[in-house]
């Protein structure tokens, strides 16, 4: 176990040090809530079941019976709350020798400050995931595939060919998204309501989305993203992607990507009896998921 000892920080044990740095950073806020809808929880795990709809209804002639149509539940995205933790312990002699208050009271700003890291990464995984088949929900396919089962056939949130971010590419997936039916083949006017991109692409993006006429081109057709009010929640950038050119939209579909709270985060602190050591720790408890697939549409890239 790791435990900070009046070693770690040699220099704090003598004055004159002018300035301590690499303890604290200014703090932004969590790009992950951007990404999805968030919700608390009082047991040990979740679950959003799917529901299938109606059919059409089909034309009935004079004088024959109504049809009469089933409604069943079919998959059920299940989201397990984890528990994430991290202290650290002092000896009494750094305490005691420490000249720096700096150095000490910045442990637990450091310590706040890991955790929401975590938070980040573990909340960024579920897009850096997204086209992985070992990672798979409640319909037992990746978030972002050309083959979801339905009870009206395969239907996919991704782009049929994979392709990086362009203002083409773009429109295609918008209108792939107001094509999305539901689980019994009906259109759902599904709309996306934002561009979520890695950190690599957010220049680019700007110009696809914001300029007045085409980007990049040398006529003056209007810019027919900007025009119609497409993407109305704009641009999510997010520092934590790991594929660097791998894009995505989120929609207007109801239960789409979670984050489940079980436990906020809650910092501790305490003495050990026998070694007289000053611990201090940080733990919460929650879930990233998601559970309509309909909620993200993207592309890899190529």
């Amino acid at each position: 176990m790791a435990v900070i000892t009046t070693g770690a920080h040699p220099k704090a044990l003598w004055p004159g040090i002018k300035e301590w740095f690499g303890l604290k950073y200014n703090e932004k806020p969590l790009q992950c809530m951007e990404l999805f809808e968030q919700v608390s929880s009082d047991k040990a795990y979740e679950e959003d079941v799917e529901s299938t709809s109606f059919g059409l209804a089909p034309l009935k002639p004079e004088g024959t019976s109504l049809s009469f149509d089933d409604h069943n539940q079919t998959n059920v995205a299940k989201y397990v709350h984890a528990t994430y933790g991290l202290g650290y312990q002092v000896t009494m002699e750094e305490l005691q020798d420490c000249k720096y208050a700096a150095v000490g009271k910045a442990r637990s700003g450091m310590l706040a400050f890991s955790m929401r890291q975590s938070k980040e990464i573990v909340g960024a995984n579920i897009f850096n995931n997204g086209f992985d088949s070992n990672f798979t929900g409640a319909d037992g396919k990746e978030m972002l595939a050309t083959n979801h089962p339905t009870r009206d056939g395969d239907q996919s949130n991704e782009l049929a060919v994979a392709a990086d971010f362009s203002e083409a590419a773009l429109e295609d997936l918008l209108i792939q998204i107001r094509q999305t039916k539901n689980s019994r083949g009906l259109r759902i006017q599904l709309i996306g309501q934002k561009l979520i991109i890695p950190n690599n692409l957010m220049f680019e993006a700007q110009r696809v989305t914001m300029s007045e006429l085409q980007s990049g081109t040398a006529n003056n057709d209007v810019n027919a993203l900007r025009r119609m009010g497409m993407l109305p929640e704009g641009i999510v950038i997010n520092d934590y992607f790991t594929d660097t050119d791998a894009w995505f939209i989120g929609t207007d579909a109801p239960e789409g990507l979670k984050y489940y709270t079980r436990m906020s985060v809650a910092f501790d602190q305490d003495n050990e009896f026998n070694t007289k050591n000053a611990c201090a720790s940080a733990i919460e408890r929650y879930a990233f998921g998601w559970s309509d697939w309909r909620g993200i549409f993207g592309s890899p890239g190529v």
